[in-house]
């Protein structure tokens, strides 16, 4: 049996008294955001016999016999990786919970190799970037961007007639990747008066069109016809610089393009060379490569960019959601039952 096969299956704890020795080991910050809430930590802590107060990736590494005796993990920002150094001091390692998104900087092929469960609260950190991003498409529709900066910069302000509004009546939203997030943000603006298309290679027509997304052949033609662009696209080493200097040169009158994927997908020294020439483009980028941006980066200067620090992800409270994901696959795990939100070795390779 592969060790991806082994990986879906729990093992059942029906009938049995006992609770599975466990550990918190993440960043601090991050255990306060995601486990320390009452109904989460109580709950965990009826269900498994925690062997120790949260440690820190660095106190992991530096002691690992503190999971000689430890079943289940649970993780989140800060956690070690577990390579096969540290697993050979937690052979009764059986799954990882990780109160976060992305896997990669946990997981090893050791760790694949031993049949691990890993599940993440990918799911739970997908709701707030939906939110964030369909929250900016809506004000990007209005220039909301355009009027508040030129109004700032100015000193006075600025006509609304000054630039056509589109607003979110008949115009089109571009997304690029139909991966949870790019779904779960075509599925929120169905309930808008706009038109959605996309770009996926890996999404057929048909299970666009059930979305409610007209899928596009290239990414060129969807920044040629969204008045926003979305990006969604993991970071992979396939899509590192995807998105290039003349995909903005297409883009369409005042459009604005929206990033909250990762910074490498884009091209960034094209992008902002098509930026200074095309003024009335917007770009809104919650994430840049490197993050944050070098101090001396045109992107802190330049008029028509709007930079956030990373936030469309859980934030503050919102991160109690991703807390409350690893709870209920706790439960699935003890109870036998497939996990919902299982990553195996083929899912990690292509996830963000």
């Amino acid at each position: 049996m592969s060790s991806e096969s082994t990986a879906a299956a729990a093992p059942s704890h029906r009938g049995q008294e006992r609770r599975p020795k466990g550990l918190f080991a993440l960043g601090a910050d991050a255990y306060r955001l995601i486990y320390s809430s009452d109904e989460i930590r109580v709950e965990i802590d009826r269900l498994v016999e925690i062997v120790g107060p949260p440690q820190t990736a660095d106190a992991v590494r530096d002691n690992p016999n503190l999971l000689h005796d430890v079943e289940v993990v649970f993780g989140g920002w800060g956690s070690p990786k577990y390579d096969q150094a540290l697993l050979a001091h937690a052979p009764k390692l059986r799954a990882i919970f990780y109160g976060a998104g992305s896997v990669k900087s946990i997981v090893s092929d050791a760790l694949w190799d031993r049949g691990i469960h890993v599940t993440s609260a990918y799911a739970a950190n997908a709701v707030p970037v939906t939110e964030y991003t369909v929250a900016q498409i809506l004000f990007s529709l209005k220039l909301g961007w355009f009027f508040a900066l030129e109004t700032k910069r100015r000193g006075v302000r600025v006509a609304r007639h000054e630039r056509p509004i589109t607003g979110a009546f008949g115009s089109t939203v571009g997304l690029i990747s139909l991966g949870m997030i790019g779904r779960r943000v075509a599925e929120m603006l169905r309930s808008f008066d706009v038109s959605v298309i996309a770009y996926d290679p890996f999404v057929s027509d048909a299970a666009g069109a059930a979305l409610g997304v007209t899928m596009m052949p290239t990414v060129e033609s969807v920044f040629e016809r969204a008045d926003v662009v979305s990006l969604h696209t993991p970071w992979l080493k396939e899509t590192e610089g995807m998105i290039r200097g003349e995909h903005f040169a297409r883009m369409k009158p005042n459009a604005t393009f929206l990033n909250t994927a990762r910074g490498a997908v884009v091209r960034e020294g094209e992008m902002i060379e098509a930026l200074k020439n095309r003024p009335d483009v917007t770009a809104v980028l919650d994430v840049t490569y490197p993050e944050p941006c070098a101090p001396d980066s045109p992107l802190l200067t330049l008029p028509n960019v709007v930079l956030t620090p990373h936030i469309a992800g859980s934030q503050g409270p919102e991160c109690r959601r991703m807390g409350l994901y690893m709870v209920e696959e706790l439960k699935r795990y003890l109870a036998g039952d497939p996990l919902q939100w299982a990553i195996d070795r083929t899912r990690a390779a292509v996830m963000a």
